[in-house]
């Protein structure tokens, strides 16, 4: 399970990143930057 919320979080972050190439605001930046970096600690240090 805990794989797949993983998986979820990262693509759901690398989603998001796209919209960097829209003016984007900081915390979204680190919103992004979060979600990815759980979302692969979660799915691949299970």
């Amino acid at each position: 399970m805990k794989r797949v919320c993983g998986l979820i979080m990262f693509c759901f972050g690398a989603g998001m990143a796209v919209k960097v190439l829209i003016p984007t605001s900081l915390v979204l930046l680190i919103i992004i930057a979060s979600l990815m970096i759980l979302g692969y600690n979660l799915f691949c240090h299970c």
